[in-house]
């Protein structure tokens, strides 16, 4: 692998070299119980705790000698130009429904005295009613009052860098999210990968102006033929044929994305938190998901088409078969228990992070879970999960690798 790439990604083992992440900040403190459902939270997270536990997590990755990256300074170093700077607010506020010029005005003279970095904190952290006091009314949505208590919505999911967009190969997929609430997310990343010198000539698989949603923690990158993507509760089957149509007539090595159709429902809120890699032939994996599991193949067709078709064999032949293994293991969320099965994987049990073939990140937590990974040789370690975990996401929704060591 050569070492100017600054996306590079063909599994999902490999060691990994270079990880993007963002540490939450007060976004998640502006979630109230009014509106907890609007941002996509089942409850309140206490930041202090949080932010530890995340830090956790970073100083886990940087021991291992993996580069971590964070959102909010890629951001800043763009920002500093004051073209992509107005650019970016102007479509921040617009996706913000901040379409009254009293409002845009005022805003745009708020953001106005922060720096780069404190710019790209304050996006994130939502802007609250009570922080602009002079706007001018100059049309009707100006003057009228309502009980909302913020002009800028916070993101608190931004500490889940998997879904706004997922590195596949040497080129992003740029999503387009499934709640109105989350789309803001790849803003973002459509900045970063427009205006950073290290990152703006990524090609893209799959674009934030497509009309169907399709969000990272429904992408796996099982190995440098074969991508898996669930069709879920988040992700709709025409982004999926998209996506594979121009990966698959790319320069790219990719030869098959396997649809993976799993239930619609906020527990299996995406496939990577039913089902992850660990080793070259291990997967953690939900029971809950095993049997009504249908699997779709698309592979390339004559003059640029594609080919879809019906896998009719086990997850574990459809494996086998796919990834070249001899045989696969797949290591149950629970150890087999069912009510710890359902308790751990509303936890993110089955969402480990792998740094390395065999060694995986986890959530403390799951310990029914990491004591199965432990059985079966995977090197497992693990940091706090108090509150992260309140987010519904683990380990592998909280990261998104940028380069991996080729296997």
């Amino acid at each position: 692998m050569s070492s100017n790439h600054s996306i590079y990604i063909y599994s999902e083992i490999g060691k990994l070299k270079s990880v993007l992440l963002h540490c939450p900040g007060k976004e998640v403190e502006n979630i109230v119980p009014d509106y907890l459902r609007r941002l996509l939270f089942d409850e309140i997270v206490y930041l202090e705790q949080a932010r530890r536990e995340h830090n956790q997590f970073a100083d886990i990755l940087r021991n291992e000698g993996i580069e971590v990256v964070y959102l909010t300074d890629l951001m800043a170093d763009i920002l500093e130009d004051t073209k992509v700077r107005e650019e970016f607010l102007m479509e921040f506020m617009y996706e913000g429904k901040i379409i009254t010029e009293g409002l845009q005005e005022a805003i745009i003279e708020f953001f106005n005295t922060y720096s780069p970095k404190e710019f790209a904190i304050k996006c994130i952290e939502g802007v609250r009613k009570e922080e602009l006091n002079h706007i001018k009314p100059k049309s009707l949505g100006d003057m009228v009052k309502t009980p909302y208590p913020f002009y800028l919505d916070p993101i608190p999911n931004m500490y889940f860098q998997r879904d706004p967009f997922a590195s596949i190969g040497k080129g992003i997929s740029l999503n387009v999210m499934a709640n109105e609430t989350r789309n803001r997310e790849t803003i973002f990343a459509k900045y970063i990968f427009k205006y950073h010198p290290k990152f703006k000539n990524v090609p893209r698989w799959y674009n934030r102006d497509k009309t169907h949603s399709i969000e990272g923690g429904d992408i796996l990158v099982l190995s440098d033929k074969v991508l898996a993507i669930g069709i879920s509760d988040r992700t709709d089957p025409v982004a999926i044929e998209r996506i594979a149509h121009s990966l698959l007539n790319s320069e790219q090595c990719f030869e098959t994305v396997l649809a993976f159709d799993i239930p619609k429902a906020r527990a299996y809120m995406h496939l990577d938190t039913v089902f992850t890699m660990v080793d070259y032939d291990q997967f953690t994996i939900y029971p809950g998901i095993e049997d009504p599991l249908d699997v779709y193949s698309i592979t390339r067709g004559k003059n640029n088409d594609i080919n879809i078709k019906y896998e009719s064999n086990s997850l574990s032949s459809i494996l086998k078969q796919y990834l070249n293994l001899p045989s696969v293991n797949l290591i149950r969320c629970g150890d087999g228990d069912r009510i710890a099965a359902s308790r751990e994987q509303w936890n993110d049990g089955s969402n480990t992070l792998a740094i390395s073939p065999g060694k995986v990140i986890c959530y403390n937590r799951n310990y029914v879970t990491n004591k199965a990974l432990r059985r079966n040789n995977i090197e497992v370690l693990e940091f706090d999960s108090y509150e992260l975990s309140r987010g519904r996401g683990g380990p592998r929704c909280m990261s998104m690798p940028l380069i991996r060591e080729d296997l």
